[in-house]
């Protein structure tokens, strides 16, 4: 997909920053970049800007699988609370001042243990919890640099936020949408990592990228990266339109992306051989983030399901 000119000054913008590795890096990104109130309106604190431009950044920071609040805290928390209305938190979030986690799909959360406000929602309706009154258990995760905890629902009182028709669904798709962004940012940097490395690796006198079986995988699997960007973007145009096929749209992106992302990162796996599953070389990293992925949200196997109940008569 080709990016107007405004989102590629973002996405460079993005990558310039990651690249300094600046710390600390969340505060940075919101206070310099703005990444936390990118679709967020102007009165809150935000850019005035779309959906589409946090799709910039989800991908990009996942290109490095920076670990970040941008999908808990500054997508999903963020634009549920603007979804019922409750804007009074917002501006918070979006200069980085306070993280937000939000339960909606099961007790495994985003970012729960750096979390200021804890939002739960209960069909269409978001309330908000103290902190201290939520039990919490970090998990054992296969992505070290996604965190989760198990979130125990506390039964103190919580504040009630607002109402909005079929809030838990359209999160639902809202984070389906999100997620394929990172996996189509994470399996383009596989991609180029093995690119330029069958270029490089000599076997029998020669570069294995020169091999023809070689050759054919690299361009299988850069089609699929392909159809996987668009599905993703196609999902996100749909969502940030509010069209009747955006929940549709979303779980064939998090189906497909989630399936391509997993096949792309085998590919770099088999073809960087042995060091591939060694610490010091990030392609175990890839790996891990792509099956940790498949699992977040729901399996695909569910959104397949729903998928089809759309489709089929």
């Amino acid at each position: 997909m080709e990016l107007t000119e405004e989102r590629r000054a973002l996405r460079d913008a993005v990558r310039k920053l990651l690249a300094s590795r600046p710390d600390p890096l969340w505060p940075r990104l919101c206070k310099e970049i703005g990444v936390a109130g990118l679709a967020v309106p102007s009165s809150c604190g935000g850019a005035d800007a779309t959906l589409l431009e946090s799709h910039v950044v989800l991908a990009e920071l996942a290109r490095q699988l920076t670990p970040s609040p941008m999908l808990g805290s500054a997508v999903l928390a963020t634009q549920a609370l603007l979804r019922v209305g409750a804007t009074g938190l917002v501006p918070s979030l979006c200069a980085g001042d306070r993280v937000a986690t939000v339960l909606f799909a099961g007790d495994r959360v985003l970012d729960a243990a750096s979390a200021d406000i804890v939002l739960v929602v209960d069909g269409d309706e978001l309330s908000e919890v103290a902190a201290a009154d939520v039990a919490l258990r970090p998990c054992d995760v296969l992505d070290p640099t996604r965190p989760l905890s198990v979130v125990r629902r506390p039964d103190a009182p919580a504040r009630h936020l607002g109402s909005s028709p079929g809030l838990q669904s359209w999160l639902r798709d809202l984070a389906c949408v999100a997620l394929s962004a990172e996996q189509v940012g994470a399996a383009s940097r596989a991609f180029e990592l093995t690119h330029a490395y069958v270029r490089q690796r000599i076997q029998f006198g020669r570069p294995i990228g020169s091999f023809q079986v070689i050759q054919h995988r690299l361009a299988e699997a850069y089609l699929d990266l392909e159809t996987a960007t668009t599905a993703s973007w196609t999902a996100a145009e749909a969502l940030a339109a509010d069209a009747p096929d955006a929940p549709a749209l979303a779980a064939m992106a998090r189906v497909h992306c989630s399936e391509v992302f997993q096949a792309i990162v085998a590919e770099m796996v088999q073809m960087h051989g042995g060091i591939a599953i060694t610490w010091e070389h990030d392609a175990h990293r890839y790996l891990r983030r792509a099956h940790a992925d498949a699992q977040l949200f729901g399996a695909p196997a569910t959104h397949l399901d729903r998928l089809a109940a759309t489709l089929l008569p």
